[in-house]
């Protein structure tokens, strides 16, 4: 591991156990095998989400930079189930929650905060569609609110979130600042992006589908063969010592799924955070990724578990008060409602996986 800026040369041009404590548990099958992301603040500076529905392997259609969509093998295990990173930290932090939102479905309400997550990677996404010399920092500000627009025309609702246009306007601003954030970390002048919000999926042995939307890969051919550069954004702050190796695990899932899928290990994975203008960068190796799919394993084998037994437990901690679900949470005074008669004999993932988190 090391650091170093983060605007440094892109790529030269990875019986079930019970639910009483499922993070410890799975963290222990994933073993001792990963490595520690280190953090860091370059330069002179120092997900609620928007879905979509599942569609073909590869970069949004009609992006500038995204690959043709590979081709989907035509034989391989049955998917029987579906989990996604966002889904899988809910059960790890949570299994009430995973419950409320995969099992019982209930709707939740759009956040401001959510919903600047998703301007902002919606503004990073379209930012790579003008030429290298325009993609500057007034120009990522001039595109936040024709993002906003689209939002709001195809989802009204979102306009409730605001009671005047000064709150409005703050609200924008705030996007803006993430995005002057952005470019402490890296100069989008200098990348040529192989895909933005690149939907990825991989079937695992077991039959368990992983998949989800990667928000920007870099890709390039080196004497060494393909090199590929995983980024994520994330629109809140960089997480302590004692939690970067959790937030570290949607990369390693990601890394994992482009590896099997692919046959190419990704040299490189980062977390960007624009909260405080930092970043987490990690290089994963097979026996990393090895664990991420024992622990992906492990995991699956709890949440089925809990599945048969009805037992989701809720699990208190810092996050909940930021959770929907906190009324009906019996560590709060609340009850939840009753199972759904009508589920299937495991608990399918089967939403559209998020474009963005605003958890991060």
């Amino acid at each position: 591991m090391s650091t170093g800026p983060a605007s440094a040369p892109p790529v030269p041009a990875a019986d079930a156990p019970a639910t009483d404590a499922p993070a410890a548990e799975v963290a222990a099958a994933e073993g001792a095998a990963a490595a520690r992301p280190v953090s860091g603040t370059p330069g002179a500076a120092g997900r609620g989400a928007e879905g979509r529905s599942p569609g073909q392997l590869g970069g949004r259609p009609g992006r500038a930079g995204d690959p043709a969509a590979p081709s989907v093998p035509s034989q391989g295990p049955r998917p029987v189930a579906s989990l996604s990173p966002s889904r899988a930290a809910d059960f790890v932090n949570c299994p009430l929650r995973y419950r409320f939102r995969v099992i019982d479905r209930i709707p939740e309400p759009p956040s401001e905060a959510a919903t600047r997550g998703t301007v902002v990677h919606g503004v990073l996404e379209r930012l790579f569609d003008l030429p290298a010399r325009e993609r500057t920092q007034p120009a990522a500000a001039g595109l936040v609110e024709p993002v906003w627009a689209d939002l709001l025309a195809r989802d009204a609702s979102l306009g409730g979130l605001f009671t005047d246009p000064t709150a409005l306007a703050a609200w924008l601003d705030s996007a803006r600042d993430l995005l002057t954030g952005y470019f402490t970390l890296e100069d989008p002048r200098r990348l040529a992006p192989a895909a933005r919000e690149l939907y990825v999926e991989h079937v695992l042995g077991s039959g368990l589908r992983l998949r989800g939307y990667v928000d920007r890969l870099d890709e390039a051919q080196t004497p060494q063969g393909t090199a590929l550069r995983v980024i994520d954004y994330k629109t809140g702050r960089s997480p302590g010592p004692a939690f970067e190796g959790a937030a570290m695990f949607q990369m390693r899932f990601y890394a994992l799924v482009l590896w099997r899928s692919r046959g190419v290990l990704p040299r490189e994975l980062r977390l960007y955070y624009l909260g405080d203008r930092t970043w987490l960068r990690a290089a994963p190796d097979e026996a990393e990724l090895r664990a991420t799919e024992r622990r992906i394993e492990a995991l699956w084998a709890a949440i089925a578990r809990a599945h048969r037994t009805g037992d989701w437990r809720a699990t208190p901690g810092r996050l909940c008060d930021w959770c929907d679900h906190k009324v009906r949470c019996p560590a709060f005074g609340g009850t939840p409602p009753p199972l759904p008669e009508s589920v299937a004999e495991v608990p399918v993932d089967d939403g559209a996986p998020a474009v963005c988190e605003a958890d991060g």
